[in-house]
Order: C-alpha cells, then structure tokens, then sequence
C-alpha cells in the first residue's frame, strides 16, 4: 500500500516566485510533466527513471552488524532533463521517512521499487537541484529472474554488497539505470573493528565512541550498478603503484589461502593496458570476503568483489571489466556479451600472454561442442531474457564471437578495435550495433554475417 509521509502545498505561484529567485524563465505549470518511471531497458523495465540526470551522490549511513540496522541520508545533485513536475528513485527495502528538495521538504509516496517526488514548485529543464533522501531499516538482498541474489547480501559479520544488476536500490535510492553515470562519495559508519570497502580512494578513517567512519570517494563517472559499500571484519592495505593506489581488502578467515592472484593485481593490470589502452581509472584492488552465499564474483569498480579468494583467471576477468562494462558499459542489458564476452576473452589472451595456451585452443575447446548442445540455442547478442543475462553462452560465446572476428579481420586490426572500443566509448556506454561500425571501420568492409551468425542466430555457427 503506497503511503504519503509528508504533503506539501504546491501553487502555481511558488514555482514562478522560484524560478524568478534563481534567474530562471518563468515555466506555465501546464508544461511540466512527471519523468518516466523507467528508462526503457527492455529487461529491467523500471530500473531508472526519466527527466533527470544524476552528477553526484553523497551516500551516508551508519550500519550495525548485530542488529543489521541501517539509518541514512542520500543526497543526489541533479539536473532536470525536461520541465519536471514530479519523479521517481529506485529504492526498495529500507523505509523513507523525509525527501526534500533544494532543502525545502516535498512529498513523497513510497511504492513497491519506486520512491514517487513529488517537489514543492515544478523544476525547470536544464536547472540544477538536490534531492536528500532520509531513510532506516533492514536492508537486504533482492532476487534475480535467474534466481540469484544481488544487493545487501548479509554475511556473518557484515554484508557483502553486490549491486548488479539490480541491487543498487536495495541500500540507496537514486537513478539506477546503466545510462546515468555519477561520480559518488560513500561515508559509512560502523563499530571499532569494522571495515568498509567502497568504490575509489579512502580518506583516514575517523573514530569517536565506539565506532569508525570511513569515507570512500569515486571521482570517475559509476554506473550504480557496480557500486559498492562492503562491511565486515577485513585486513586493508594500500600501497602506491605506477598505475594508482591498489587498495586490498581480505577477510582474515581466508587470509591463508588469498596469497598469489589477487595479490598480483596491479601488476596484471598493467599487463592488461598494453592490449586494452590505459586503465580507466586511479584506483585498483580487491575486496576478498568469506561470502559463500552468493556464489559469484562481481566487477565493482576500481575495487573487484570476491566471495573467495580468486583464481588467476577469475582475477583477469573482473579487472577487464574495468575497461568493457565499468568505463565502457553496455546500453542496455540486452548487450551484456559487451561486457562478459570480452572479460571472458580477456581470460583467453592472458593465457596466450603466459604460455597457457592460445585464444585459438580455447575457442576449439568450445567449438568442439556437439551442434545438439543446449549451449548453442542461447545467441549472446539477444539471450532471450533476464534470466539468461548471465548464461554460459553470453560469456563463452560472447569470447568466441570476438575471436571469429579476430581470424576475420587479422591481429592488427583486431587489436586496434578493441582499443579504441575502449578508448572511443570511455566513461560512457556502447551498443551492439556501435561495436559493429566500429569493427567495420577498422576492417574496412562488412561484417554483417560475421556478427549475425555468432551473436544472433540459434545453432552452431560455422567457422570460419
């Protein structure tokens, strides 16, 4: 049942008083419209919202383990897109209890994954407001169509906090679509012995009573789906290297056993730059828990999340995600063989790069797949729905897909499309059909049928 905590009057008078106080033209309140409660992904139909784009978000909370309690303000800088009546946050889980805008408080119904604002005056287009957001209760995880979890995953002594590809709205609100990227800071406070790992760089934790507040700040642009705020009892260090700060988090119970891959992270990075073009950002690391729930690994960027301690290649595949899928994130979902196929691709050169065998041998093994096998019947360029989002073939296939267009094309111009994939598309979103252009650019003739058989059409595709 939707219920409204606070009402606020609205007459048409306030929002030209307002827009004259802000230099702004006057508005007839017949032009303002709400935004969409969604931004079309045909998957995720109500992940984001419409008529506002997000630059900043300022995310603080404090969090008890024991009592996994949480109590928060979010504070989201914004500008409107379009002449905005009223909009939505993505937010699920944890109850609002007060929205205000540019400081003045609006009312609000919060409703099933949607929190609806409604601001005291009609926001212009183009002007620029803040939204802060007060909140409390018990976060936790939300369920996939494939059935597995992703959000505030509770763990033993914390939670392991795994946004993708819906969690983000399960422990702060705001546009979680893969369109709007923002810069983010996260300020958390925990009890002494406690840590948090987030996103970016860390400023010297502060502790007063009993408790410990630690500053996380993510100066490039984020999806909110690889943002994270990790709690629990971990061992952090930091040290300088020659592409940024390697934060390193490790939960002590596995300690032992976390000794080599992730360890070798900056190093594997730098290895990675070299095919990839520089890393995106000033920031690498691994978060490693003892998090046997969720059972999967995820690209939270500048610092990969890991339910255990990785292997070599599960660590080469999350740090490629910080060039295909966090600085260079697909459209729409649909498009996740953008993101998965090439980390899974970028498994297959580090291979070649250390001796293991080469692109070619990997390819074979999964070519070798009878054309009766079920792997086949799951095109990556449209696997069908959400819940094949992260099936073996968007993957493999995916891999196997850029590979065919490596023999096509020759290795000089492979190379240099996937580059300037990352280079061209840095900090901001690509398609299917842009990939296509730009490989065709590179090769200097159509590859149509290339890209048809491997990523859109059921079966086993022939190769070469």
């Amino acid at each position: 049942m939707a219920v409204v905590r606070r009402a606020v009057l609205v007459v048409v008078t306030v929002a030209c008083a307002l827009a004259g106080s802000l230099n702004l033209p006057a508005v007839s309140a017949a032009s303002f419209s709400p935004g969409s409660s969604g931004t079309g992904d045909p998957w995720f139909p109500l992940q984001g919202n419409g008529g506002y784009d997000v630059a900043h978000y300022d995310v603080t909370f404090s969090y008890e383990p024991a009592t996994r309690r949480m109590v928060g303000t979010t504070v989201l800088r914004a500008t409107a897109t379009q002449d905005l009546s009223r909009f939505n946050l993505d937010f699920t889980g944890l109850t609002v209890r007060d929205v205000a805008v540019d400081g003045i408080p609006a009312s609000f119904v919060q409703q099933a994954q949607e929190v609806v604002v409604t601001p005291p005056a009609g926001l212009a287009r183009d002007r620029s407001f803040t939204v802060s957001v007060a909140y409390d209760g018990n976060p936790t995880h939300v369920v996939d169509p494939d059935g597995t979890a992703d959000g505030w995953i509770i763990t033993d002594d914390g939670a392991f906090v795994a946004s993708a590809p819906q969690g983000a709205m399960t422990w702060f609100p705001g546009n979680h679509n893969l369109l709007d990227k923002a810069t983010h800071t996260f300020r958390v406070t925990v009890p002494d012995g406690t840590t948090v790992v987030g996103n970016g760089y860390l400023t010297s934790p502060v502790s007063a009573g009993g408790r410990t507040t630690f500053t996380w700040s993510s100066p490039e642009p984020m999806a909110n789906f690889v943002a994270t705020a990790t709690i629990g009892r971990f061992d952090l260090t930091s040290t300088r290297t020659a592409i940024g700060v390697d934060y390193l988090a490790i939960d002590p119970s596995v300690a032992s056993a976390a000794t080599g891959p992730v360890r070798q992270t900056p190093s594997i990075a730098t290895d990675l730059s070299a095919r990839f073009g520089p890393y995106p950002f000033g920031v690498t690391g691994g978060i490693v828990d003892n998090a046997p729930f969720p059972g999967y690994a995820l690209e939270t960027q500048t610092k990969p999340l890991y339910p255990r301690p990785p292997d070599t290649r599960l660590v080469v595949h999350e740090l490629a995600h910080q060039w295909y899928g966090n600085s260079v994130t697909p459209t729409v979902w649909r498009d996740i063989w953008l993101s998965e196929g090439f980390a899974t691709y970028a498994e297959w050169l580090w291979l070649e790069r250390t001796g293991g065998g080469s692109a070619q041998q990997e390819f074979n093994s999964s070519y070798s797949r009878g054309a009766g096998d079920p792997f086949w019947q799951v095109p990556p360029g449209d696997p069908g729905g959400p819940q094949n989002l992260f099936h073996d073939a968007v993957y493999v296939r995916g891999a196997m897909t850029l590979q065919a267009l490596r023999v096509s094309v020759g290795n000089r111009a492979f190379f240099y499309i996937l580059r300037a994939w990352a280079d061209e598309h840095r900090y901001g979103h690509g398609t299917t059909a842009q990939f296509v252009d730009l490989a065709e650019r590179y090769a200097g003739r159509q590859l149509d049928d290339l890209f048809q058989r491997w990523l859109y059409q059921p079966g086993k595709p022939v190769f070469p």
